[in-house]
């Protein structure tokens, strides 16, 4: 099934995982996916890998499993500077041999250890390629506070446009951590006419080490009741656990209370927070949208 059909139901509620690292072993993500089915998603997608790591395969067989083995519909993700079209091609035929109608184009991050390809130098060139061989919703992604590379908000938002322009059936935002910046966001993204579903990225923060890393990856704003319980949990590894799941659950509160088309967990593989934060909101998911 095409995700971007699930929107006219519902609030979306889905998640991410990503393949083990290569020092363990890949059944770690089975036990992970059966322990998140218990949650039923709406879709759970599937990363290549961060920094661009070379496990294409590992991808499509894990959205395989997810679809075909836990019954869930899947997602995989592409990073178009992985691959030149004729290496595209085949994965794409790979992707619908495997049954999976979903894919998230991206341009990928460049990883200064592998030589991007130069075909798809732009997000939208992938969605535009895979619209032209294939079938597939293709998701898209996008940033409420900008992306590090643009110059300007209103310059991500152009960029924004073509991509849907180019195909692009639905978005997941990166991660934030003030739902201010995600209303700002969507405003001004319908007003450009893009007026496909936006999920709202969320992820829960369980330790600092975390949360330093997602700010010098994606240049996220951190607002200052963010900050005060970083300060006072930190040398409290369960009680800023706990605290960084609470602040999820808030996130979450307020944008289903504002109608949001969805939610994407960015669930880091670990299935007790995906249990706390799923155990907290079903009740509101299940509540209709407000005309």
């Amino acid at each position: 099934m095409k995700t971007n059909l699930l929107f006219n139901q519902k609030t979306v509620f889905s998640f991410e995982v990503f393949p083990p690292k290569k020092t363990s072993p890949l059944e770690t993500i089975y036990s992970t996916l059966r322990e998140l089915g218990y949650f039923k998603p709406d879709f759970i997608s599937v990363t290549y890998g961060a920094g661009g790591s070379l496990n294409g395969q590992t991808t499509i067989d894990i959205a395989h499993s997810v679809k075909h083995t836990y019954g869930i519909e899947s997602v995989a993700h592409l990073p178009g500077i992985n691959f030149d079209k004729n290496e595209m091609k085949k994965i794409l035929h790979d992707l619908k041999c495997a049954g999976i109608d979903n894919v998230l184009a991206l341009r990928g991050d460049i990883n200064p250890n592998v030589k991007p390809k130069d075909d798809f130098r732009f997000a939208s060139e992938l969605v535009s390629f895979i619209k032209e061989n294939g079938d597939f919703n293709v998701i898209g992604a996008c940033y409420p506070e900008g992306h590090l590379e643009a110059t300007t908000i209103k310059q991500d938002l152009i960029h924004l446009k073509e991509k849907v322009n180019a195909g692009t059936d639905q978005l997941i935002s990166q991660l934030f951590f003030d739902n201010d910046y995600f209303y700002a966001f969507l405003d001004k993204a319908r007003d450009m006419d893009i007026n496909v579903p936006i999920e709202a990225g969320i992820m829960p923060v369980t330790n600092k080490n975390q949360i330093e890393r997602m700010v010098s990856m994606c240049g996220v704003n951190l607002p200052k009741k963010f900050k005060q319980m970083m300060e006072k949990y930190e040398h409290h590894p369960d009680a800023f656990r706990d605290a960084g799941i609470a602040y999820a659950i808030d996130q979450i509160v307020d944008l289903v209370s504002q109608n949001v088309d969805g939610i994407h967990l960015y669930t880091m593989n670990n299935s007790y927070i995906a249990r706390r934060i799923s155990e907290a909101v079903s009740t509101l998911l299940a509540v209709p949208k407000s005309k």
